[in-house]
């Protein structure tokens, strides 16, 4: 296998996840400044893992994953959540990474329904923020998950 040919498909994947995220967001019923909040929740999640995430392997992913699907579910419904890391997932060259992505996913809906009247209220930032001791917390239970076990 080339270069192309394991590098391509996960290019276009992610240069895709914009107008995939914003196209489930209005087919899950969401108005267009929902669909624009699910954009600006996804951009908080993946800035705040990222930095709050870094150094240990595969951390990063599974807090971005649970924090985002946390605040989505809040917010928005656990349908609509769901649907939303459904199309995030569709055309992943990554089967297991997906799979992962799953898990990481729901324990994120399970928190947001259990915790929906503090996430859903302020900016996306701060609920965002509000997460990470909790993801922190998860990780080192062995709750978020990741492909190799940690």
């Amino acid at each position: 296998m080339g270069f192309l040919d394991t590098s391509l498909p996960a290019a276009i994947h992610a240069a895709t996840g914009v107008p995939r995220l914003w196209t489930a967001a209005t087919r899950a019923g969401l108005s267009a400044s929902q669909a624009a909040e699910v954009l600006v929740v996804s951009q908080a999640a993946l800035k705040t893992a990222a930095v709050q995430g870094k150094g240990v392997p595969g951390r990063t992913n599974a807090m971005r994953h649970f924090m985002w699907q946390a605040v989505l579910t809040a917010r928005f419904g656990r349908e609509a959540a769901a649907a939303i890391a459904a199309a995030q997932e569709t055309g992943s060259p990554n089967r297991k990474d997906s799979t992962v992505d799953a898990h990481n996913n729901a324990v994120g809906q399970a928190h947001g329904e259990a915790h929906a009247a503090e996430l859903a209220s302020g900016s996306a930032s701060a609920a965002v923020a509000s997460l990470v001791p909790v993801a922190l917390e998860k990780w080192e239970a062995d709750e978020l998950i990741w492909v190799k076990p940690h």
